[in-house]
């Protein structure tokens, strides 16, 4: 069978880009049509990847004028024209679902959500994606992007979603049912360290408004503890000025170092609404528990009681409740290890290659 991968776009590594190695790893002979590709911001293997990025990858100011060239998604991915494939498998939040399959090949598209900055999932999400200079007409550009957003998931066969939480969005934004399969979580690479007792509080997270990392920090400084914090993003200036004396910010930090702090942490902090909550798994991986906002995706990979607990309300408040009454004793790590082993990346590939094989075969026109 011959695959085309289509990506949104290459300028991050996280958890939609770790998804798409693993799909590569399934069809390791599969092209990766993408926006745009910044080779020094990916792992050294994603260089072994025959990764085809559009013309806008020759555009000045890639890294500057990422959101502004984001854009031109449906533009660029409306106009591109695969030839010889029998199945594009599309991972995408925004644009690369509207590439059109060949005649005769299936188009299933692996959805992380229906794009957040269009459809609003949280406050202030459809704004803060938008360039500043595009702010003013934001309600006509916005209406014209979701009723490209709709169109374009026309044109696929079949959808598949990282949770039953964005299925749910699929479902009431496109009008279309979508199977789940969850993403992969890269368990054993968390396994290397014993855990340990930990003495801090850790969060780790890109730097964005609905990620709640403010709820974070409010409630280490009610309480006076220490949390540390990996990550970066467009929100860390702002976040460093409402951080208190117990509050450390490391920056990026590699995966060894990540499982590093997971495995001495006391336990992980995950105060936003997720889409699917990897965050946590990895922290259960490592044999750590989790406090988890009470909402989204979290509600899908948490065990209450036994793998961490959550705060009912997005207040710094009720995090501080939260915390105090926690007692990390209570977890057992082997018990949330074996939870997290259920999101293996061998279960994601057997299920996602037993869905695109069912799809291909099946009649033209019959339900996908």
């Amino acid at each position: 069978m011959r695959v085309a991968l289509v990506h949104d776009y290459l300028y991050v590594y996280g958890g939609a880009e770790r998804t798409l190695a693993e799909m590569h790893a399934i069809w390791p002979q599969a092209p990766v049509f993408t926006l745009f590709y910044v080779r020094d911001r990916l792992p050294a293997a994603f260089g072994e990847m025959d990764i085809r990025p559009t013309w806008v990858d020759r555009l000045p100011g890639r890294r500057r004028w990422q959101r502004l060239y984001a854009l031109w998604q449906p533009l660029v991915f409306g106009a591109l024209r695969l030839r010889g494939y029998d199945l594009v498998l599309s991972s995408a939040s925004f644009g690369a679902k509207a590439v059109a399959a060949p005649p005769g090949a299936r188009h299933v598209c692996y959805c992380y959500t229906p794009p957040r900055f269009l459809w609003g999932y949280a406050p202030g999400t459809a704004r803060e994606h938008l360039p500043r200079a595009l702010r003013l007409g934001e309600r006509p550009l916005r209406a014209a992007l979701r009723r490209w957003d709709r169109a374009a998931a026309e044109r696929v066969d079949s959808f598949v979603a990282i949770s039953r939480n964005v299925a749910r969005r699929i479902e009431r934004v496109y009008g279309r049912t979508a199977t789940v399969i969850y993403p992969p979580v890269q368990t054993e690479r968390f396994r290397r360290r014993a855990p340990e007792p930990g003495r801090y509080w850790l969060v780790v997270s890109r730097f964005e408004a609905y990620k709640r990392v403010d709820l974070a920090i409010a409630a280490a400084n009610a309480l006076g503890e220490e949390l540390v914090i990996v990550g970066a993003g467009g929100e860390e200036a702002r976040l460093r000025r409402l951080a208190g004396p117990t509050v450390r910010f490391l920056g990026y930090q590699s995966d060894d170092a990540v499982a590093e702090l997971l495995a001495r942490c006391r336990a992980l902090l995950f105060p936003g609404e997720e889409d699917f909550g990897l965050t946590p798994l990895e922290a259960n991986a490592a044999g750590k528990p989790v406090i988890a906002y009470g909402a989204g995706g979290a509600l899908e990979t948490v065990v209450p009681g036994v793998t961490g607990s959550f705060f009912a309300e997005p207040m710094g408040q009720a995090l501080v409740e939260a915390m105090t009454a926690f007692d990390p004793a209570r977890f057992d790590p082997a018990v949330c290890r074996r939870q997290a082993d259920r999101f293996a990346p061998a279960t994601f590939r057997e299920r996602l290659q037993e869905h695109v094989e069912r799809v291909v075969a099946a009649p033209p026109g019959s339900p996908a």
